[in-house]
């Protein structure tokens, strides 16, 4: 095997969210229109690795993906230890916002997964004057857990294999088997309580409901993404959410599931790539 050197480069962000130092690790490749991309409950930026290792998408596009604070390689904050982690809509949304005006990105793209598919509906209809299109993969409105988040955060389970294995249900049967456990693994590491207090913001806040009408897509178009594999947000889900934005389109990814850039990556590489073409041409 030959040695090869990825284009991707990491570094370190530090920003005051909410008045909490935070230190967030973000990689990034590529030169042209900002993408910023956003990884699923309880895991991390390697979700995209494979975007920013393209090199066709590389050419004109701009990809950054970051980890969210206590995920990944962005640690948590001073005195996690007598924390409980919760994620609420207007953290998330403050946090991705900070990072947007730290790195000084003009009005880029949104590209969110799962929870970062509901976020980016937040964004669009609370900020969408700060980015110039999205795309939302795996995004609904709401989604009631059809589990219970705590057994994420238990003394008697571990909770990164609890979460693995609830995830590994929403991995379409085609997905290659090393990308399918690569993509588990990414829960198997996630920091104690941490899936679980994503799933919190997932599967409790239900603020968009009844308000996907006062989203303006004239400016800033939304493209919903969603695998026909998925059970959490279901393409009845991802359906019943395009339909209640007007001017929102919408694609079901056939052999795909809920982590569609992690788990089968060639197969959802031409779908991005009409997304991206879809938010040029907007």
């Amino acid at each position: 095997m030959t040695a090869r050197i990825e284009a991707i480069t990491g570094r370190y962000l530090n920003v005051s969210i909410e008045g909490v130092a935070q230190r967030i690790y973000f990689e990034e490749a590529g030169e042209g229109t900002p993408v910023l991309c956003l990884h699923t409950a309880g895991a991390d930026n390697r979700q995209w690795r494979f975007i920013l290792n393209d090199d066709t998408f590389v050419q004109n596009h701009r990809f950054i993906a970051f980890d969210m604070p206590w995920h990944g390689k962005s640690l948590p904050p001073a005195g996690f230890e007598t924390a409980e982690y919760l994620l609420t809509t207007e953290t998330y949304m403050r946090t991705v916002l900070a990072v947007c005006d730290a790195l000084e990105l003009e009005k880029p793209i949104l590209a969110g997964c799962s929870m970062g598919g509901r976020i980016a509906l937040q964004l669009a209809l609370h900020h969408r004057d700060r980015f110039s299109g999205f795309i939302a993969i795996e995004a609904s409105d709401f989604q009631p857990a059809w589990y219970d988040i705590d057994w994420f955060h238990r003394p008697d389970a571990h909770g990164g294999e609890m979460g693995a294995a609830l995830v590994s249900a929403n991995i379409a049967p085609h997905a290659p088997k090393t990308e399918c456990w690569n993509t588990q693994w990414m829960f198997m590491q996630s920091g104690p309580g941490v899936f679980r207090g994503d799933l919190s913001f997932y599967t409790k806040d239900d603020s968009l409901v009844g308000r996907l009408g006062e989203i303006d897509t004239k400016k800033t178009p939304i493209h919903i993404l969603c695998g026909e594999y998925d059970l959490t947000c279901t393409p009845e889900d991802a359906k019943r959410t395009a339909d209640a934005i007007p001017g929102a389109t919408l694609v079901v990814m056939e052999e795909l599931g809920h982590f569609p850039m992690s788990e089968h990556p060639m197969a959802f590489r031409p779908y991005f790539a009409d997304a991206l073409a879809r938010m040029e041409k907007a």
